[in-house]
C-alpha cells in the first residue's frame, strides 16, 4: 500500500465533530464523560457512548507502535505555515491551538491539507520500535474535501526549547483560554530539521476514534527541556491513549 493508492473517505457532515473530538473545546464535547484512565478509560471508551463504538471495533486505529515499515519512494511533505495571533486553549483533555484559517498547511503529492489546530500529548502516544518520547505535537488538517491528516511530531526530553514558550508559559486556567498579547506563533518553528517520516491510514486518537485519516509521524524529534515537560505534566500527567493492533496495516518510511 503506498499513500498514493490510499483513499480517505469521510462525510462532510461529519467533519465538525471529527475535529472536534481531535481535542475537542469545551462547548464541543460529546455527552459522554471520557478520560485517559479508570472506568471511562480507553478500555471503556467504545461502549460509553454509541458514537464511539468505533474505539472498539476499528480495525484501523491510532496511535500504533511503529516496530517496522517498508521503504517507499514516497514524496516530501511542503510545509506552508505562517504566523498567527496565539490563543491557548485547555479542552480538559489537552492544551490546544486552534489555528486561523489562511494560516497555511501542507502539500503531499498532489493533495493539499489546512493546519486547523494543533495540541499535545504526554507521553508521545505514538511508540517507535517500542519507545514512547516525553511528548509529542499533533498537527491536525483538513482538506477541501473535509478528509483528515496528522503531522505527529515527537518531542525528545533534553535541550531547552525557546520555541515552544510562547505555549508552554502561556497556559491557561483549566477549560479556559489565554489570548497571549502581542505574541504570533509561526508553527514551522515546531518542525525539526529533517521531514522524512513514516506513514500509514489510521484514526483519531480520542472518541469517536473515527477512521480514514492520514498519518505523518516524522522521523526526527524536537527537544523540550524537563522543566518545560513538567509544566504541561502538572496539568496532564498523562493524556495518551494505548498503542493499538496494526491488523493489516502496511507503515511506510520515507529513504531519508
Amino acid at each position: 500500500m503506498t499513500s498514493r493508492s490510499v483513499h480517505f473517505f469521510a462525510a462532510a457532515a461529519s467533519v465538525a465533530a471529527l475535529l472536534a473530538a481531535s481535542a475537542p473545546l469545551p462547548a464541543q464535547e460529546h455527552a459522554a464523560h471520557w478520560t485517559y484512565s479508570g472506568a471511562n478509560g480507553p478500555d471503556h471508551w467504545g461502549a460509553q457512548d454509541p458514537a464511539f463504538a468505533t474505539c472498539s471495533s476499528g480495525h484501523r486505529q491510532s496511535p500504533i507502535d511503529i516496530e517496522s515499515s517498508t521503504a517507499a519512494a514516497l514524496p516530501p511533505i511542503e510545509f506552508s505555515y505562517r504566523a498567527f495571533p496565539l490563543t491557548v486553549t485547555d479542552t480538559h483533555h489537552t492544551f490546544q491551538v486552534n489555528v486561523p484559517a489562511g494560516s497555511g498547511g501542507i502539500a503531499v503529492g498532489g493533495d493539499h491539507y489546512e493546519l486547523v489546530q494543533f495540541h499535545f500529548h504526554h507521553p508521545s502516544e505514538e511508540r517507535i520500535h517500542g519507545k514512547h518520547y516525553a511528548m509529542v505535537a499533533h498537527l491536525v488538517h483538513k482538506n477541501d474535501k473535509g478528509e483528515l491528516a496528522v503531522v505527529a511530531v515527537l518531542i525528545h526530553q533534553g535541550a531547552a526549547n525557546g520555541h515552544l514558550n510562547p505555549i508552554f508559559d502561556n497556559f491557561p486556567a483549566e477549560g479556559s483560554e489565554n489570548k497571549v498579547a502581542g505574541s504570533n506563533f509561526d508553527p514551522m518553528e515546531l518542525l525539526p530539521a529533517k521531514h522524512g517520516y513514516y506513514t500509514f491510514e489510521g484514526s483519531l486518537t480520542t472518541p469517536p476514534c473515527t477512521e480514514h485519516v492520514r498519518w505523518f509521524v516524522l522521523k526526527e524529534p524536537i527537544q523540550a527541556s524537563a522543566g518545560q515537560v513538567g509544566q504541561f505534566a502538572t496539568r496532564y500527567p498523562h493524556n495518551a491513549r494505548p498503542t493499538q493492533a496494526l491488523n493489516a496495516r502496511n507503515v511506510e518510511d520515507t529513504r531519508d
